[in-house]
């Protein structure tokens, strides 16, 4: 278990933390930049020292203001993986893993470094330097650098904002073999909803200095705390369910989400697997009458639960079995009719549904 608060003021920013992370967990630090999330791991780290507080790494306490600890980074037992990778640039790949465990014996040593470049697949690059990697490659090194002295806690900040959506996708599925086969707790930073919903057994999402929201992904997520935090997520419908139908060949898949039936973009999964699917309320059509003649796959009847202006949009909460939130402009609404008790029909095209792994 690792646990701790602590308070920090830098220039008129302040900042206030309280968290717990268990053994084998995935805790997410999600939020706005500038809310405070790096200055939390970097304060972790022994990178940042508060101005009161207790933080705590395995059963070591290596902060306590009350009582003058302060346990240096180096002693802390925590790997920090930071957003800029921090690679040594005049190192090999298999010189950089190894720069982490100087004060183990040479051949435990060398020992170590052989486990990780096999673990994360960087055997064939022992030998090369970070500028001839690309961007997975130096994380994927900066990660193995991170797992090398065995830590009590991973840090990492931001790590896959260099990074492509296929590559994101590949090393998330990496860092949850990472958490599985060791049981390190894992504490992420990320601004990215996707991240955080394909990561996260927690997420503690922060705005302005100060906890806003702490509990499930979906829970945070599907309905964040400020608005800022709403304008980040970007994901107004999130729903959970199992695949019913693969058809490979047509590139589709259908999934059953609570009683509602969509066909989305074909992955490579089984009939019977967990399913969770995002759907963003401005690629959803509202009609009022059942649609003819489109290329979209989905059309779901409904009836409005309630219209509520949002700026220069409308916000339509459609219960079709499952709550889905549409996005109109309020010339929509007034043309259609649209308030609590309608009947109306929303239409999906089947790529607008995004698997969210």
């Amino acid at each position: 278990m690792t646990e701790g608060w602590f308070q920090h003021r830098q220039g008129e920013f302040s900042l206030e933390m309280r968290w717990t992370v268990g053994q084998g967990e995935i805790v997410t630090l999600y939020g706005p930049s500038g809310a405070g999330k790096s200055t939390t791991l970097r304060a972790i780290a022994g990178l940042v020292r508060p101005a009161q507080g207790r933080i705590v790494v395995g059963a070591q306490e290596v902060f306590d203001s009350s009582r003058s600890v302060w346990v240096p980074p180096h002693r802390r037992r925590v790997g920090f993986l930071p957003q800029g990778y921090g690679l040594f640039p005049h190192l090999s790949v298999e010189q950089n893993v190894a720069f982490g465990i100087q004060r183990s014996s040479p051949e435990d040593r060398a020992r170590r470094t052989r486990e990780l470049l096999q673990a994360l697949s960087l055997e064939e690059l022992a030998h090369r330097y970070p500028h001839a990697l690309s961007a997975g490659q130096q994380q994927r090194v900066a990660l193995a650098r991170a797992l090398a002295p065995r830590p009590l806690l991973l840090l990492l900040d931001e790590p896959f904002s260099a990074l492509d959506q296929e590559l994101r996708r590949d090393l998330r599925r990496e860092l949850r073999a990472v958490r599985d086969t060791t049981g390190v707790p894992i504490m992420l930073v990320t601004h990215d909803p996707a991240d955080a919903l394909a990561l996260s057994d927690r997420v503690v999402a922060i705005d302005g200095g100060r906890v806003v929201a702490e509990g499930t992904p979906l829970e945070v997520l599907e309905r964040p705390a400020s608005p800022r935090l709403s304008r980040l997520t970007e994901v107004e419908n999130i729903l959970e369910g199992e695949v019913v139908a693969v058809d490979q060949e047509d590139g589709t898949m259908t999934c059953d989400l609570g009683g509602v039936r969509l066909i989305a973009p074909y992955a490579p999964m089984k009939v019977g697997e967990r399913v969770r699917i995002g759907i963003r309320a401005g690629d959803i059509v509202v009609a009022v009458q059942r649609p003819k003649g489109l290329s979209a796959q989905n059309a779901l009847r409904g009836s409005v639960r309630a219209v509520q202006a949002r700026g220069f949009e409308s916000e339509v909460l459609v219960d079709c079995g499952r709550l889905f939130r549409a996005e109109v402009t309020p010339r929509a609404v007034a043309r259609l009719g649209l308030a609590p008790g309608k009947a109306v029909w929303l239409v999906i095209k089947s790529n607008s549904c995004f698997l969210i792994e």
